[in-house]
């Protein structure tokens, strides 16, 4: 667009008849890595959930901005370049900072950081607001898939968005 004038919005749509649900996936704001966000996708999909794929270099702002708009059932947070920690924090004190948002589920996975510390920086990020944090020190997927299980059953006990208690998979 050579004048200047945004992009309209994409226009928002429900989760398909039969969804479970709708799940944005996205990485930090540094990280451009594709694969691990299409391979999500399709491992969520899988699941019975309709995904918002937000794709690489997402802006605080710009996650913060599309969850008020969608209302997740599940954010899914991935880092392969090593800043999942340092930038995960920040982005979740954001999302965390929103009435609307304090109750949403939110994971993050992947490489969390470039030591290894990954009990550690799990911890932080799990006491900073995630509900589970997958190192990619473990098996991330059977792990994601039993925190899925699990939040599935918590949500049919409660009748809402019950969460199980925040956890650490490593």
């Amino acid at each position: 667009m050579s004048d200047g004038a945004a992009a309209a919005p994409a226009e928002r749509t429900l989760p398909a008849r039969g969804s479970k649900g709708t799940v944005v996936v996205t990485t930090v704001a540094s990280d451009s890595h594709t694969w691990n966000l299409v391979y999500l996708q399709l491992l969520i999909e899988e699941l019975g959930y309709r995904v918002i794929n937000l794709g690489p270099c997402v802006p605080d702002d710009l996650l913060v901005r599309e969850c008020l708009e969608t209302a997740p059932d599940l954010l899914v947070v991935s880092s392969v370049n090593g800043h999942g920690h340092q930038e995960g924090m920040r982005m979740i004190r954001r999302l965390r900072e929103q009435p609307e948002l304090a109750a949403t589920p939110a994971v993050i996975g992947g490489k969390l950081g470039i030591t290894d510390q990954a009990d550690t920086l799990s911890e932080q990020l799990a006491e900073a607001g995630f509900d589970a944090v997958f190192p990619d020190d473990a098996d991330p997927v059977i792990a994601f898939r039993s925190f899925v299980d699990v939040l599935e059953s918590s949500a049919r006990t409660a009748g809402s968005r019950a969460l199980p208690e925040p956890r650490i998979t490593a």
